[in-house]
């Protein structure tokens, strides 16, 4: 029976393919100078990684080793097409900003690694829940540090929100230092993501570090047994 909290806490924390693999970095750092560029590459990727992980579930006994990962990149390379054919129908404007790294997906080697690693192994519904957690985490990290770089580097927040939310999403942008504020240019350049991701990776591991402690704490110390005394000799 799968565990499906554990494939929960993998997606979200232990195993998260962003701060943890430290796979797909690339889009992560060239497109996260905003929110909504952040979440529409996020959702797309989980859209893509979702799919492959089901077709993969659903084949993954009439496949042979020979043939597995070509077979996996071509349904990936299919559901990208898929995703990219849908933004250009619906958020056209926000496909526009994401440019190439939305074909790009198909070269993410998260997706490509959990179709083989899980969804090849394991039946359709473990996989579709491995393939939403993986995607809602690499989605949730994109986010952060999309809003990091946003609020330093613009001052705002939630800003053009409208390219994926349409029209009721014009409002919801925060001005969060006034309209004075110049900001500052290293934070929506690539070196301030790499400068907030390698800040989300040395906090997950104090977290990491500080909540090990807390369990070793918790578990009982060992008893300390009596020293044995050992005799020789005859007693008279």
């Amino acid at each position: 029976m799968a565990d499906y909290q554990e494939i929960t806490k993998n997606g979200l924390w232990k195993n998260n393919p962003a701060i943890v693999q430290l796979l797909g970095l690339c889009p992560l750092l060239a497109v996260t100078g905003s929110v909504v560029n952040a979440l529409g590459l996020g959702l797309a990727t989980m859209l893509v990684l979702i799919g492959s992980n089901i077709s993969v579930s659903l084949i993954r006994n009439a496949v042979s080793d020979a043939v597995r990962l070509p077979a996996f990149v071509m349904i990936i390379a299919s559901f990208t097409t898929c995703t990219e054919l849908l933004m250009r129908a619906y958020t056209f404007e926000l496909y526009q900003i994401l440019g190439i790294f939305i074909p790009l997906i198909v070269t993410n080697c998260s997706i490509l690694g959990r179709a083989d690693a899980f969804a090849s192994k394991n039946p359709l519904l473990p996989s579709i829940a491995d393939g939403f957690m993986m995607g809602l985490g690499f989605t949730l990290v994109l986010v952060v540090v999309g809003s990091i770089r946003e609020v330093i580097g613009a001052g705002t927040l939630f800003d053009n929100m409208h390219l994926l939310f349409g029209d009721v999403a014009r409002s919801w942008k925060l001005n969060l230092f006034g309209a004075d504020y110049k900001g500052f240019l290293v934070a929506i350049l690539p070196p301030g993501a790499f400068l907030v991701v390698g800040a989300l990776i040395a906090v997950k591991n104090v977290i990491d570090s500080e909540m090990k402690r807390r369990e070793e704490a918790k578990k009982p110390a060992a008893v300390k047994g009596s020293k044995r005394v050992r005799t020789t000799g005859t007693i008279a």
